[in-house]
């Protein structure tokens, strides 16, 4: 049995797996997907001190109490995720890069993904300053986060919160050796990809000294939510 941890984006919560966790679990693994603080079931939790620090520290305390963790992180979480590891890399049997921004150490959101700090700008000029209000809509391919079917719109929008500036101004912390040692995979959303949004590209030698290991999705970024049996099949290659 594996366990896997997985991680949401931006703007969105732990519900964001609701496809995907019966799938790895009738395979017979045990999955966690909690939402970090200030989404979900922690929304009431969301104040300008949220930061990717806050975020790091939820999934390591989740980690704590594990073995063995294939832990994924989506979108931005894919700076939690590299800095979770960081902090306890003897808890992480793989890391997985979900169409995820993929740091070096001491960068930030706006570093691996300079677009972010346009949505800072905008939260400065027309909002309080401190978040940043989800992506619009926009239409057909691209929809919201890729998503365009008007059901999974509709449980989408309810999911989603504010993003609190923080987040992308924190740098991820990356100064452990032994975190270098993890396998990682990458899998990339190929099916649209916004304007603004650049994938940075996979190194050809991970840090762990091994070849990448690269999957595509034919799909929006959302991939949990529009193609999540494609996608757990190829999670569970990895249990």
């Amino acid at each position: 049995m594996t366990t896997f941890v997985l991680v949401h984006g931006a703007w969105h919560s732990g519900r964001a797996w609701d496809r995907v966790v019966p799938l790895l679990e009738s395979a017979g693994h045990r999955v966690l997907a909690p939402s970090l603080t200030g989404y979900g079931d922690k929304k009431h939790l969301l104040s300008p001190e949220i930061g990717l620090d806050t975020h790091v520290q939820d999934i390591v305390d989740v980690l704590r109490g594990e073995q063995d963790v294939v832990l994924v992180g989506h979108s931005y979480a894919g700076l939690v995720v590299s800095s979770a590891a960081n902090e306890v890399p003897d808890r992480v049997a793989e890391l997985v890069y979900l169409d995820a921004m993929v740091p070096e150490d001491g960068e930030t959101a706006v570093d691996v993904q300079p677009v972010s700090q346009s949505l800072i700008d905008l939260a400065q000029q027309h909002g309080d300053g401190w978040r940043v209000p989800p992506l619009p809509e926009r239409p057909a391919p691209f929809g919201l986060f890729g998503v365009t079917d008007p059901a999974d719109l509709e449980w989408l929008r309810g999911m989603l919160s504010d993003q609190p500036v923080r987040c992308l101004q924190q740098p991820v912390r990356l100064d452990n050796p032994a975190a270098r040692a993890i396998p990682r995979t990458h899998i990339h959303c190929v099916g649209t990809t916004p304007k603004g949004i650049v994938r940075r590209p996979v190194p050809a030698i991970q840090p762990n000294g091994t070849p990448s290991q690269v999957w595509e999705l034919p799909t929006g970024h959302d991939c949990m939510i529009t193609m999540p049996v494609e996608l757990s099949e190829l999670l569970l290659k990895l249990a």
